[in-house]
């Protein structure tokens, strides 16, 4: 049953994690909210603490930050911190504290009480040193949600050409020393399927691209043979299975994000892809991030919600200075609103 089903227009509300409280979560939260004009039937409730919250307003308020949301107008799921905690001074109380809070959103989430979540960032070794081993938030919402296979894409609309740029990964939070072993054909069809069915939002025929795994895609097997040995014969049966689309790849990875790149900066570029599958992690994020950092947005696939969150970590070094860069934040709530809306 669609988790919108059970909303009225007068109240839909996006349940937003804090993430790691010792970091620039509240910040960027309270900033994205204080600029974003959001619909008057959308309610944003935060979960985490409200203390904190407010300390942390007050001290941006003192910085001469105008545009901020007042934690006084905002409804909050109150999860108080068990200690007080530093701003930039991650422990494992911080680590537990957001991975309780990523927890009681998602519940929200799932009992119907809002219509898609928001996450800020966390620190994945905080939640270890608190017990929590998983190797991010996206393995977590699988396990709450009872998917096997969650997956990690972003996407970006540049505001420059309007164009709007997807990468999916093939693998996510892994050693490198470990990525050609989770590579599998299974996998690989798995997740074309996912990027194409995410990209016919958009177009109805998109163009897709695929990374290789080695330097130059292996160059004809001298910088390694997965290419040969298996990823061709793969992307040729998924070109069967789908006439249709366009296909392009293995491609070589240093090259593959200059069409997208192109398209970003709103030049005229033959071969643009819709949509483009990484591998691994820093495959797909470099290219990423080095493009569209302030508009990127971390979109979960195969949960039975909306997901997102920005592209950014925690930025301790920089926890309640004020310079903390909310754009990503307000990108990742307006594709929750979007993508949620397009399920209704």
């Amino acid at each position: 049953m669609a988790i919108s089903t059970q909303y009225t227009d007068a109240n839909q509300r996006i349940a937003i994690a804090l993430g790691d409280p010792a970091g620039i979560g509240i910040e960027v939260t309270l900033k994205a909210l204080g600029t974003l004009k959001l619909p008057s039937n959308v309610r944003p409730v935060l979960v985490g603490c409200k203390t904190t919250i407010e300390i942390i307003y007050a001290k941006l308020k003192t910085l001469g930050i105008t545009e901020l949301a007042d934690p006084t107008q905002l409804e909050i799921e109150d999860l108080p911190l068990e200690a007080k905690i530093e701003p930039g001074n991650p422990t494992a109380k911080t680590g537990h504290a957001s991975f309780i809070w990523l927890t009681h959103a998602t519940q929200l989430v799932q009992a119907g009480k809002a219509r898609a979540l928001v996450t800020g960032p966390i620190a994945k070794h905080c939640w270890h040193a608190a017990g929590h081993l998983y190797p991010g938030q996206t393995e977590r919402l699988a396990e709450l949600t009872n998917i096997n296979h969650a997956s990690m894409l972003f996407t970006a609309i540049s505001p420059i050409s309007g164009w709007r740029m997807n990468t999916l990964l093939a693998t996510t939070h892994i050693p490198l020393s470990e990525v050609a072993n989770h590579l599998t054909p299974e996998l690989i069809l798995y997740k074309l399927d996912t990027l194409l069915n995410f990209c016919q939002r958009f177009t109805v025929n998109p163009r897709l691209a695929v990374a290789g795994l080695n330097p130059h895609a292996g160059e004809e097997g001298h910088l390694g043979n997965e290419e040969i040995k298996w990823l061709i014969p793969t992307l040729n049966q998924w070109k069967k299975q789908h006439p249709e689309i366009t296909l392009d790849g293995p491609l070589p990875p240093d090259t593959c994000w200059i069409p997208a790149g192109k398209a970003w900066q709103g030049f005229k570029s033959i071969n643009i892809p819709n949509g483009i599958l990484a591998l691994y992690h820093d495959q797909g994020l470099i290219p990423i991030k080095i493009i569209a950092f302030e508009e990127a947005v971390n979109t979960t696939l195969g949960l039975p919600f909306i997901r997102t969150s920005p592209d950014h970590g925690t930025g301790f070094d920089i926890a309640s200075k004020g310079c903390a860069n909310s754009k990503s934040m307000q990108a990742a709530i307006k594709t929750a609103l979007e993508f949620s809306e397009k399920n209704n």
